[in-house]
């Protein structure tokens, strides 16, 4: 029968601890919660056995820093394979994390396992840890734990502070927002001054020179020829500014007082400005992205890229996805409804906004966008792991959608995946070499 020991990780070292019975106590989980709370009930099931502290707050933050991402450190190694049994064939380790689990499992053999009884022993074990430890009293401990704390969050708040994928994931956020605000606001703004020069919608369109124009004019009946210059300096076309000099003449529109066109004028500048502002904002996301996702950036744009990038919550995160998950990221709801009611899942989530799906048939759009979610894993990889961003990998994966688009249009067979990476490497290695 394998013998049950227990690992704990706290912020003043590592503590071994046995466990009793161990089949009873899986047997009879309800009596091991309820004896958690009880110190002397607890104390017979659960032994300490050793307790490794850490030497130094450095040597504490390297360990918790090591454990969170899974890896095994050499001080918890040396650790258990010093504390445990010689014979550790017959031993059960039970571990807070799976992922640790494996990696004790793959480096020193040892059985692991974080279900059944033992995470209500652990929590037991966190409860009374400052009294089932010699020399251990709660307020060292809470003075450990805070000072851990600190520095462990300090870390994760500077680990990665190149790759401010956080300012991509805010400006995708804030541009999305100022889209739909500045659409608003120029629709009030079209209904507003249309009491007065209703003409104007139908000769300029667009939302941003609308409120230019409508900045500009002001009163219709100010018009003059002379103002033809101006006009076309704002709406770069003769023809339209000739037009509005025309309507305003003939114009069926209402007359309104000073003070409501003042009004009018200054939300106008404001649209205006929010539109400056937007462009500007798509500018800064284009250089974030060129730093950050230069190969992600190259294949599919700068606004789908930034938006992959924010639905997975991190490049490391959309770098971790599978080309399948990648697909369909943005039509979750989609998925799980089509789950629920067993029809055809979706075939494209955010990606149906890269030029690449729209170009297809309608036959080829499935296997287009299976083909580009494959591609931008591997650009999304490439970007979050290499040490010397460039967009080298990103123009052959374009290259490479481009030409299985035209595959499915005329049959040309596209070249091979290694022909193109191998010509890619090289190309990336002389570049590096050049700088």
């Amino acid at each position: 029968m394998a013998k049950l020991f227990v690992l704990y990780e706290h912020a003043a070292g590592f503590g071994l601890f046995s466990v009793n019975e161990f089949e009873e106590v899986s047997m009879l989980l309800p009596q091991v919660e309820a004896s958690v709370t009880d110190l002397s009930r607890f104390n017979a099931i659960v032994k300490l056995v050793s307790f490794s502290p850490f030497k130094t707050a450095v040597s504490a933050l390297e360990n918790a820093n090591a454990v969170s991402e899974g890896i095994l450190p050499q001080d918890l190694a040396v650790f258990l394979d010093t504390a445990l049994p010689v014979k550790k064939k017959k031993v059960t380790l039970g571990v807070a994390d799976s992922k640790i689990g494996a990696a004790i499992v793959e480096a020193l053999g040892i059985q692991c396992s974080h279900t059944g009884a033992v995470p209500e022993i652990l929590r037991g074990i966190r409860m009374h840890f400052a009294s089932m430890v010699k020399g251990f009293t709660p307020k060292s401990a809470g003075v450990a734990q805070l000072g851990l704390g600190h520095s462990y969050s300090r870390a994760k708040v500077k680990f990665n502070v190149h790759r401010s994928d956080n300012m991509i994931i805010q400006s995708i956020a804030l541009l999305d927002l100022l889209d739909k605000d500045i659409n608003t606001f120029s629709m009030r703004i079209r209904e507003w001054y249309s009491y007065h020069f209703p003409e104007l919608v139908k000769i300029v369109p667009d939302n941003h020179m609308y409120a230019k124009v409508a900045q500009y004019i002001k009163d219709r009946k100010s018009l003059t020829q002379e103002s033809v210059a101006e006009l076309e300096e704002i709406l770069m076309d003769t023809e339209k500014a000739q037009a509005i000099i025309d309507a305003s003449k003939m114009s069926m529109g209402m007359d309104i007082s000073v003070v409501d066109l003042m009004n009018i004028q200054m939300f106008a500048g404001r649209v205006v400005r929010l539109s400056d502002y937007r462009k500007q904002l798509a500018e800064y996301l284009h250089s974030k992205m060129g730093n950050v996702a230069p190969n992600l950036q190259s294949l599919i744009g700068d606004q789908v890229g930034a938006r992959l990038i924010s639905k997975a919550g991190s490049l490391t995160n959309l770098a971790k996805y599978p080309a399948s998950t990648v697909q369909i990221l943005g039509a979750e709801k989609a998925l799980f409804r089509a789950l629920k009611t067993r029809t055809n899942t979706p075939k494209y989530g955010l990606l149906y906004h890269s030029t690449y799906i729209g170009r297809a048939g309608v036959k080829n759009k499935g296997r287009i966008s299976r083909f580009l979610a494959n591609k931008c894993a591997i650009a999304s990889r490439i970007d979050c792991f290499t040490e010397a961003p460039s967009n080298v990998f990103g123009d052959a994966l374009k290259q490479q959608v481009e030409d299985r688009l035209k595959f499915y249009e005329s049959g040309e067979p596209p070249r091979k995946n290694t022909e193109v990476m191998e010509e890619a490497m090289a190309l990336n290695d002389e570049l590096q070499g050049q700088l």
